[in-house]
């Protein structure tokens, strides 16, 4: 397989997406717009865009990040879509796929940044690539708002903090807007870059000690098996 990624900041880092495609053996491709690497040319030779998340949304112009093209990066993810491939959005990128889809972002109800249970909905526990998650699940989470829903969307997960957590949007097509690929290493990369002096404000923003203490491992792990449900699901399809 090969899975190409859109990554917005460094600090924005893949994590537990990019280690499950090391440990595959599959190849990967970026697009860093941060150090001004172009978006692919061609959606031709890519299995899986994965778009990562970002402190920009869907709204930013290029005036206010010279790096990021939201009309370019949507541009991409709807080619792909048509052309049948996986697209992943993680957070902003699961905005983006909402706005490429029509469905406009909003604000989240809840500012979140560290731990928090989600909670799968009826259609998530049906759904054959979210039946290992349980009912409820501790994820990462960094975020401000939440992807819009097109009409054939469903939310197959929500937290307290944000009714919009998980969407399917297509058989191929998922918006996370949990950040499941957290890892220790990224949270410090992170938190190097958020201020998080006025933590205690907010019902669902962790002390910075508390996020360095968390463990990820179960969500990452459920994280990869999801990705190999998703990648049979995708090799059968091609078939």
């Amino acid at each position: 397989m090969n899975i190409h990624f859109i990554i917005h900041e460094h600090f924005e880092a893949p994590g537990a997406y990019e280690v499950w495609a090391e440990k595959r053996g599959h190849t990967i491709t970026y697009s860093r717009v941060y150090q001004a690497e172009p978006l692919p040319k061609s959606i031709e030779d890519i299995d899986f865009l994965i778009v990562m998340g970002g402190p920009q949304d869907p709204s930013t112009t290029i005036e206010q990040c010279p790096h990021f093209d939201a009309k370019s990066e949507q541009a991409i993810i709807l080619s792909s879509i048509t052309a049948g491939k996986v697209v992943l959005g993680i957070c902003l990128g699961a905005q983006l796929i909402g706005e490429a889809l029509g469905a406009t972002f909003e604000p989240s109800p809840e500012r979140e940044i560290g731990k928090y249970p989600i909670t799968l909905t009826e259609a998530g526990m049906r759904h054959p690539l979210f039946s290992h998650f349980g009912q409820v699940l501790g994820v990462g989470h960094w975020h401000n708002d939440m992807p819009g829903l097109t009409n054939g969307a469903q939310v197959i997960a929500y937290s307290e903090g944000c009714p919009r957590q998980i969407v399917a949007y297509q058989e191929l097509v998922y918006g996370f807007q949990c950040h499941m690929e957290l890892t220790k290493e990224v949270v410090a990369l992170l938190m190097a870059n958020e201020d998080l002096t006025k933590a205690s404000h907010y019902r669902f923003v962790d002390e910075p000690e508390v996020l360095l203490n968390h463990d990820y491992r179960e969500m990452n792990q459920k994280l990869h098996d999801f990705l190999d449900k998703l990648e049979r699901f995708y090799s059968n399809s091609l078939n």
